[in-house]
This record gives structure tokens, C-alpha cells and sequence, in this order.
């Protein structure tokens, strides 16, 4: 049975109703295999803090995106709509693959160059494992709140698949890594998970949705997820420059403000996201009653690099 078969069949469940899902024909799973022999520390030439500040991307995803799918699995059996819920599989297998991914990445690339990564794994894990777990700290919920809990777990995730969908369009983007002569294979791995998340940017909203999830929760769990997720992410990468003797004298910190300004600077080379755009313009559409992830990105974009990726013909060859 064809793509398009598939898609029409899962159609039929939304005749006369609104439709659930958002996400235009079927998402595809795609294998990849990655070879980080060459792949140097500063893979942006000439740009260590940049190299560090996206290598440290490896060291976030994997435990978020196992736990994106440990959660979505507790949330099938509430979705009634067909289409949706072969998004939401589908969407499972991808993010699942960005984990492998990274976690190899981690093993092959970062820890064979002698970077230390257990400090800032073992904050996912706990984040992850204990806070955002099912039994929160250890604490067992009553029955009437699980399913509460769950929906406004989702709703974290929607508001960071905002987020992943907004870098995915960056990395798609920025040509100025190819200028530089960026290291292909660490471009590919970012550019690959970034079309991914792009395709699939439908999938976390519409859930939301679906549940139940109203526009206030969503307000103030954006307002949670962004500073979190960006504080996350300048501490892990300050902890992997700090390691660094070029950095030694900087004693890079998330609550100091150099790392910051220099965030700042290094934006200005187009090797970085601005952190004023990033962190604050690209935030505000999730914010607004009227967000549709649809807008926030393009299917034919992502597509036309996913059918190009290295890493993704590699296997099917």
C-alpha cells in the first residue's frame, strides 16, 4: 500500500470532525549511520566556543527524547483519532533515532576527544527520571491527577518542539557553517535531526490539543520550558569549554556574564543563533492564542534535505 493510501485511510476517522492532526501526509522514520574518526573538537574551524556551544546539543537530547516517547506511549491510548495517532507513532520512532544518534555521537566523538560528559548527563537523567517522572521525586500521585500530570508534561514538550523546530529551521538555513569549511559529518547530524524536527513540528501541539491542553496552561508552561531549556543549555556547554585550557582563564559559568556577551559576539559571525532573537523573538508566536506550528516552518525544505542527507543514504546503501 502506497504513502498516499496509507494517509487517506487514516483520514477516514476525521470525516466530520475537525481534524486532529496537523501534519501533512506520513512521517518517515529514517535510519542514519554517522563516522566521527575525522571529525575534529572545533568543528566549526577556528570557532571553539561555538563548536562547544552546539557539541553540547549531544549531551541534552538523548534523555529528553527517550523520555518524549516514554511519555507519548502513556498518551496513545487517550487519542481517538486515527491520523494522530499514527503521527504520534511515527513521531516515537523518529525521536528515538535523534537519541541513538546523539548518544553515539557522545561515545564516538565527544568522549573519544577526552571531553568529559557524565556531569551534564547526569542532570538530564535526574531531570528526566526523577523530577518529570510519573512518580515525581518518588512521590506517587493519586489517581485523579496522573492524567493531568501527564497532559501537562505534553504540553512541556510541545513548547519545546517549538523550539527544536526553530533551530531545525536555523541549521537548515545558515550557510555560513559551509563557508567556513564546517566539519560535514557534525553538519549533517544537526541538519538531519533539525529537517526531522521541522517535518514533525504538527505532532506535540496537536497532541496538546487533543488532550485537552488550553491556551493559559500552554502560556505558563512556555514560561517554564524556555528559560529551563536555554539555561540547560548554556551550563552543560559552559561545563564542556571549561574542560577546555583555552577557557581556563574565563571559568565559563551559565550565571556569568561573559559567556553570554560572548554568545553575543560569536552570533555576529553567523556561526551562533542571536540570543535575543533565539531566546525571545522566535519564542513569542508559542505565546499567542493563534499559534499554529504549521507556519513555523517548511515540510519542503526539511524534505529536500532529508532526501540529500549523507548519513541517511549511507544506510540505505
Amino acid at each position: 500500500m502506497s504513502v498516499s493510501q496509507i494517509t487517506e485511510n487514516l483520514g477516514k476517522s476525521r470525516k466530520g470532525a475537525k481534524a486532529a492532526s496537523n501534519t501533512e501526509g506520513r512521517l518517515i522514520p529514517r535510519k542514519v549511520q554517522f563516522d566521527w574518526e575525522q571529525t575534529p573538537t572545533d568543528w566549526i574551524p577556528g570557532q571553539p566556543f561555538a563548536s562547544y556551544f552546539i557539541n553540547e546539543i549531544n549531551t541534552i537530547l538523548p534523555a529528553g527524547e527517550f523520555w518524549f516517547c516514554r511519555l507519548y506511549n502513556k498518551a496513545l491510548p487517550y487519542v481517538t483519532d486515527a491520523k494522530l495517532r499514527d503521527d504520534i507513532q511515527m513521531f516515537m520512532r523518529q525521536e528515538a533515532m535523534h537519541a541513538r544518534a546523539h548518544s553515539a555521537a557522545i561515545e564516538g566523538y565527544l568522549k573519544q576527544r577526552g571531553i568529559r560528559t557524565e556531569r551534564n548527563e547526569r542532570i538530564m537523567d535526574f531531570l528526566f527520571e526523577q523530577v518529570l517522572a510519573d512518580e515525581p521525586l518518588g512521590r506517587k500521585l493519586p489517581k485523579f491527577l496522573q492524567k493531568e500530570w501527564l497532559v501537562f508534561r505534553l504540553g512541556i514538550i510541545a513548547a519545546v518542539e517549538h523550539m527544536t523546530c526553530v533551530l531545525g529551521t536555523y541549521a537548515l538555513e545558515n550557510k555560513n557553517w559551509d563557508k567556513v569549511g564546517a566539519d560535514p559529518v557534525l553538519l549533517d547530524l544537526i541538519r538531519w535531526h533539525g529537517a526531522e524536527e521541522v517535518e514533525h513540528r504538527s505532532v506535540a501541539f496537536d497532541l496538546y490539543q487533543h488532550l485537552g491542553g488550553s491556551y493559559p496552561s500552554r502560556y505558563y508552561l512556555a514560561c517554564i520550558a524556555t528559560p529551563a531549556v536555554f539555561g540547560l543549555w548554556v551550563d552543560g556547554a559552559a561545563n564542556l569549554m571549561g574542560q577546555d585550557p583555552r577557557f581556563a582563564g574565563k571559568k565559563p559559568a551559565l550565571w556569568k556574564p561573559w559567556i553570554w556577551r560572548e554568545w553575543l559576539r560569536v552570533s555576529k559571525t553567523g556561526q551562533l543563533p542571536n540570543p535575543f532573537w533565539l531566546i525571545f523573538l522566535k519564542q513569542l508566536p508559542f505565546f499567542s492564542p493563534w499559534y499554529d506550528p504549521v507556519k513555523e516552518g517548511s515540510t519542503e525544505q526539511a524534505l529536500a534535505y532529508l532526501n540529500s542527507s549523507p548519513a541517511a543514504a549511507r544506510v540505505a546503501a
